[in-house]
This record gives C-alpha cells, structure tokens and sequence, in this order.
C-alpha cells in the first residue's frame, strides 16, 4: 500500500485523509495535540508541528518518515494573502526543513483566488507560477511538484447558504472537497509531475441560485451571472476526469 503524507491537516487535510485512507495508508500533521488524538483514533499517523517563523523556537527536523512517503500533499497556506512576503519565505524554508529532498509525487494546494478580480475567464495559462510568490518558491525548490488551484471549498457544513453572502447575482467558482480527492488520486494514478490545474466545478451559476437550491426555495427572477469564471477544462481534457459534483447548486445532496 502506498504511503501519502498530508502536510497541515485542517478543514480540506483532514477530509482528504478520510476519503484517500481507504486505498493509502496516511500520515498527517497538525498544529494540536487534540486534533492529533483524534487523527491517531483514526489511524492517520499524526506529527504535532508548526511551519509558522513566529511559533519556533528551534530549526525544523526533517519528518522521519519523509523519505518512505511516495506522495505528499502540503495543504499549508503559503499566499500573501495569508502573510507577508518575508514570513511567507520562512514558512517555505521551514516546511522545506521538515520535508527534506522529497523526490516522490509532491501536490502543493494553492488558490484560484490568485486570479484578478475581473469579469472574465481565467485559465492556467492567464499567470504564471513564476509571479505567485507561494508557488514558485516551492517550485524553486521541487520542479516535480502539482500545483492545485482550489476553487472555494465546499462540502459537509461548508454550503453558501450558511453565510452572510453579498452581490448574490455574482458566479460562483466552487469546489467540492470530494471531487479535490478524486483529482488528486486520477493524478497518482497517471504518475503526474509537474501540471498546474484549476480544480473547479464545471458549472458557474449564480450565488442566488445556488443559496435557493440549497434552501428549496424557488428562483423567481432569472439572473444572468456574471463576474470572474475560472475555467477547470485543462483539467477535464488531460486527466478524462469527470466530477461528480459538477454543479454547485446541489453539494448538499
């Protein structure tokens, strides 16, 4: 059985270690010894650590079992959004510290909130990871690694409707944890190096639609969505991948 490490396991690390357990055996970090108890109840192999400069006190050991992973998948935030540029170099350094010279499969989850904010659509090839700070200092460092532009998460208790949500008449650009799940193992599966994919449901209806869907409630006005689409088509074409949530209105069923 193959080894994968999931590196920050929160909200997204966590869902993808249940759903890739039933065919690889899982090790994970976190941040806390309760999440830990509860990752080691589940036979997710925790290590405590902290990848954040401000929180060390002493340099980052490489993880012991690094060398015996045949994926590893850094769910870390590593944006500017996140920090700033020089925290954002020390906390690559030291994820690149505890990682060591990983040469297996490598995934790197970064954002399509990297894409402007302008009314039109965005593919891979509209920037490059060489002018997003997070992906090119990893890339720097591990050429062989796949760069995952995650749409918004979505899944469980994570549906528009539980928010406060504004300019309703917007697109939506969604993702269903499950189908980040299916992507990565069509990935493994193919042996993939090296790809930068948008991770994205193919459809792009509107937030009001999508908050109605989720409440049964009937979409008196029709409204034509608008605003910035990413497109996940690179994805489809290559991978044959098929998402079985491709419709962001119905993540709750």
């Amino acid at each position: 059985m193959k080894k994968i490490g999931i590196v920050g396991c929160g909200w997204l690390g966590s869902r993808l270690a249940e759903k890739l357990s039933e065919r690889f055996e899982i090790y994970t970090t976190t941040t806390t010894s309760d999440k830990a108890e509860n990752f080691l109840s589940k036979g997710f192999n925790p290590t405590i650590i902290s990848f954040m400069d401000y929180q060390l006190s002493k340099k980052i050991e490489q993880w012991e079992i690094a060398p015996d992973l045949d994926v590893m998948i850094i769910t870390v935030p590593l944006s500017e959004k996140s920090c700033c540029i020089s925290s954002l170099y020390n906390r690559v350094q030291n994820l690149s510290s505890f990682i060591g010279d990983f040469k297996g499969q490598l995934f790197l989850m970064s954002s399509t909130g990297v894409y402007p904010d302008l009314a039109k659509e965005f593919t891979e090839n509209d920037l490059s990871s060489d002018n997003i700070s997070g992906e090119r200092m990893i890339k720097g460092i591990y050429p062989q690694v796949n760069i995952l532009r995650l749409a918004g998460l979505m899944g469980d208790e994570r549906l528009l409707c539980n928010y406060d949500v504004s300019n309703l008449d917007l697109s939506v650009n969604h993702i269903h944890y499950s189908d980040i799940s299916s992507v990565i193992e069509k990935m493994i599966e193919q042996q993939s190096q090296s790809k930068i994919y948008n991770v994205v449901a193919p459809l792009h209806p509107s937030k009001a639609e999508v908050i109605n869907a989720q409440k049964n409630i009937p979409l008196l006005d029709e409204c034509e969505p608008k605003g910035r689409i990413i497109s996940s088509s690179k994805l489809v074409s290559e991978l044959d991948f098929v998402f079985k949530y491709p419709d962001p209105r119905y993540f709750h069923l």
